[in-house]
């Protein structure tokens, strides 16, 4: 289960953050997860519910918005949001994609109190 390590990683990094911030603690920690990531959103979840008591970060709220899969046709050029895992452009039919968004996880947006 690689969400332990990954929790882990987001609370070295808002506790670093805040450090730098002269902040006393984490109110929200905003993350975007793609669908392609690899990452289990309730397994993420229940890690960092668990492994932020006693941190910096145990009253943050903890929001994840899910990204879903964002495709470039190479063929036709039109941007489309995959709703499924069939991997051909909805316009023309094509296989021919490129992946723009949905298989990353970012850090999007973290909030202090002082």
């Amino acid at each position: 289960m690689h969400e332990y390590s990954i929790v882990q990683s987001l609370i070295d990094l808002a506790e670093e953050n805040a450090i730098n911030n002269n902040a006393k603690k984490v109110t929200k920690l905003e993350i975007k997860v793609g669908v392609l990531s690899g990452v289990e959103v309730p397994l993420l979840e229940t890690a960092f519910n668990t492994f932020k008591e006693g941190t910096i970060c145990e009253d943050a709220e903890f929001i994840i918005n899910v990204q879903p899969i964002v495709i470039r046709c190479r063929e036709c050029q039109q941007e489309h949001i995959l709703e499924k895992n069939e991997y051909e452009c909805p316009n023309c039919k094509s296989q021919n994609l490129e992946v723009l968004d949905g298989e990353e996880m970012y850090l999007m947006s973290l909030e202090l109190e002082t």
